[in-house]
């Protein structure tokens, strides 16, 4: 009787740990429930060498294929995304055709695949997650929105229902790790932050693959690539592009007073004659001191770097793309030497004071920064929970101690100094100076001059002394202006000044740098916006660097030197797209609407209808265009030669020759080879081309002659659908053989 009340109990079990309905196309699972008794957890990170970090510390150091395991854990890695959205050709025939009658594609059902390239590592997981002695999952990867997407993705795809735990960190030093592992959180925590997510990647998708389609279709002559973040970025370099190409410089002068070291001088004078006049009038003559007035200034020190701040200063002080600063931050942190990159706060939490006062004592026996010596840090200015998020701001972190900072590579070094005097700088004492501002009148002519003089250097002494380091000089409108002004006072007189005038011409705006347009980026929209929305701007810190280099990429913009500027396609594509896919307040409203789908204050099925509603509309209201209009994106292709079947131009295209008339004569590929561009133009002109490595019936290797005789109907079926067209009739002749040389005798 005990037998038999037993069998229902261990079904259970095995029902519960042993997923019985494998996926087409799944590894099968292996292993056996009873077959170990010690349960494992299974840490799933987002990079093999975070796995080696973590394993490092919780003690599984027997390393396999593919995994680490050891002391009750199970320790793999992702290898970024292992699991995409399916292309459009996966749901459904009608929708591989690139025409307007297949859109707009709102899949009913989203369907994901496993990325062709890292399938190895996905079968491991699966393998993993479906081990029996596996009795939890920790989710590892990176902490944000796209960590959880990569850990979900593969965990749903992979079919696991075993217990998901959270471990949720900002730095990799061992003690972060120790200390995470002690406070897993349930992985029910992150579901609303998953959505979100989802959301984000679902709406690309639909804005870029219907966008995309659209656009291509109707203007024809290249892929134009619409995206949700990427667009509207292209449309504020356009912009200013515009501005820039619509300034019509001005010229003007001023006049100025010269006496006892100081150079006062006029506002603006559009007549030369005029200023010469002025100069004229107060040459040799005297002149009096009208007003004075001084005032005490104050610089705060500034904020911890979040990764925008961070990339900005990188491009402006080193030249560093906002990508190459992403890639060299996330190095330091798989080194444990600085806390997580992917962060939108400049604070710390509450509890990290003494954390704070640990590192910046680091800081002065490691990097040794000339100014040694600092006063005692206002640890109080950079700590506020209230404004962390997900991750708190960057800062560097106690291994810097330890670490041989020499061995590192130069471009790491530099970002590793820039967030080290940063916080050096955030804690610092207030920079205190004076301005003075005098005004001088001479013979009824009024002329200005500004000084400026510091009181207190402050913080500043961090960032002079990191400058000299690197030899990094000052802006010199900045010097220009810090100019000590003699003692001046009321009613005081100067005899005999001497006069100049100077010619000087209105400034276009500049062209944006990768610093203004990751600030531009940052407050796209903000100023339509309440000060309780709580994220702003165009994608977030973690993805701008990409959306960058998408455009690049995609050549609707080049870089020269520091500066961004879109290219021709860039200005047309921005030209033809409308509003609603190119506004960077609507984008920004998305980004927001992101962050309070992960507060759970915005329904996910609310978002995706929004973003289904407008691409319909995009779709239904764009459906045309003028026949001028499509050539404004045509390619010039090279003609190569008349095409034998219909007299039509045979041009080089993106996937091989083809006929303009579109007649179905195939001029790119015989017998299965491919031609190159001289040969379809020989055998166009009538001449024989050789064809090496042809393949016979028994896949044995050949090479031949090919010689035109004409045309010919073709017909045949593949995959179930019919194929005709025209081709070349031709005659085959084979090469002689080299004789070898040898004579019998």
């Amino acid at each position: 009787m005990k037998i038999l009340r037993l069998f229902p109990l261990m079904r259970t079990i095995t029902k519960k740990y042993k997923y019985e309905e494998r996926q087409p196309g799944q590894p099968e699972a292996t292993g056996c429930f009873f077959e170990r008794k010690e349960m494992m957890q299974l840490v799933i990170t987002e990079k093999p060498s975070v796995a080696q970090a973590i394993s490092h510390v919780i003690g599984a150091d027997d390393r396999k294929d593919g995994y680490m395991e050891g002391n009750g854990y199970i320790v793999s890695w992702c290898v970024g995304h292992l699991v995409e959205l399916a292309a459009p050709e996966a749901y459904s025939d009608e929708w591989k055709k690139w025409n307007y009658g297949s859109l707009p594609m709102l899949p009913e059902k989203w369907r994901y695949e496993v990325k062709a390239d890292t399938k190895t590592q996905y079968d491991v997981l699966y393998r993993l997650m479906h081990r029996e002695d596996v009795s939890a999952v920790v989710c590892g990867t990176d902490a944000g929105r796209e960590g959880e997407l990569i850990f979900r993705l593969v965990y749903e795809q992979a079919g696991c229902s075993k217990p998901v735990k959270r471990l949720w960190i900002s730095s990799m030093e061992e003690s972060a790790i120790r200390e995470g592992f002690a406070d897993l959180k349930p992985g029910s925590d992150y579901d609303r932050l998953y959505e979100s997510a989802l959301c984000r990647q679902r709406a690309d998708w639909l804005v870029g693959i219907n966008g995309t389609r659209l656009f291509t279709v109707l203007y024809g002559g290249k892929v134009l690539k619409v995206g949700r973040v990427q667009t509207p970025t292209l449309a504020m370099l356009v912009e200013r592009e515009a501005k820039i190409m619509n300034f019509r410089k001005e010229k003007y002068y001023m006049a100025h007073i010269l006496m006892d070291g100081m150079d006062a001088a006029t506002g603006r004078i559009d007549d030369k004659k005029k200023a010469d006049e002025i100069a004229g009038a107060c040459r040799n003559g005297q002149a009096f001191t009208t007003s004075v007035v001084k005032e005490e200034k104050t610089v705060m020190p500034p904020k911890l770097y979040d990764l925008t701040t961070l990339q900005r200063d990188a491009n402006r002080l080193f030249g560093f793309t906002a990508k190459q600063t992403l890639e060299y931050t996330q190095s330091l942190y798989e080194k444990k030497l600085a806390t997580y990159p992917r962060t939108d706060s400049q604070f710390l939490s509450d509890d990290m004071g003494q954390t704070a006062e640990g590192v910046i004592e680091a800081v002065f026996h490691s990097l040794m920064f000339e100014e040694n010596k600092a006063p005692r840090p206002d640890i109080k200015r950079i700590l506020n929970s209230r404004k962390v998020t997900d991750h708190h701001a960057i800062i560097p972190t106690m291994e810097i101690a330890k670490a041989d900072l020499a061995a590192l590579p130069e471009t790491e070094r530099k970002i590793l100094s820039l967030v080290a005097n940063r916080l050096l700088c955030a804690t610092g004492e207030k920079h205190l100076y004076e301005t003075v501002n005098a005004e001088f009148s001479c013979n009824g002519h009024t002329f200005t001059v500004s000084g400026k003089s510091v009181t207190h250097n402050g913080w500043k002494s961090f960032e002079d002394a990191f400058k000299r380091s690197f030899k990094i000089s000052g802006n010199q409108e900045e010097e220009k202006g810090e100019k000590k002004l003699p003692e001046l006072s009321e009613g005081q007189a100067f005899d005999g000044v001497q006069t100049k005038i100077s010619e000087h011409f209105t400034s276009p705006p500049k062209h944006f740098t990768e610093d203004l347009l990751l600030s531009a980026m940052e407050r796209a929209g903000a100023e339509d916006m309440g000060d309780d929305v709580e994220r702003k701007g165009l994608g977030t810190p973690a993805t701008r660097a990409d959306i960058i280099e998408k455009l690049v990429k995609d050549g609707f913009v080049k870089r020269e030197k520091k500066q961004i500027i879109p290219t021709e396609d860039g200005l047309k594509l921005i030209m033809v797209l409308p509003d609603v896919v190119k506004s960077p307040k609507l984008t920004a409203d998305w980004e927001n609407a992101l962050t309070l789908v992960a507060k759970g204050e915005l329904p996910m099925e609310d978002f995706m209808a929004d973003i289904e509603s407008m691409v319909s509309e995009l779709i239904h209201t764009y459906h045309e265009v003028s026949d001028e209009q499509k050539k404004m994106f045509a390619q010039e292709q090279e003609t190569l030669g008349i095409c034998p079947n219909c007299g039509g131009q045979i041009v080089k295209g993106k996937f091989g020759a083809y006929c303009v008339k579109k007649c179905g004569m195939n001029v790119s590929r015989i017998m299965g080879a491919a031609l190159t561009s001289a040969q379809v133009k020989d055998l166009l002109d009538g001449k024989r081309i050789l064809l090496k490595g042809l393949k016979s019936k028994a896949g044995k290797s050949y090479d031949a002659y090919i010689i035109p005789s004409g045309t010919e109907e073709f017909h045949y079926t593949k995959d179930g659908e019919e194929k005709s067209g025209v081709q070349f009739k031709f005659v085959m002749e084979f090469p002689k053989k080299k004789s070898s040389g040898w004579k019998k005798k």
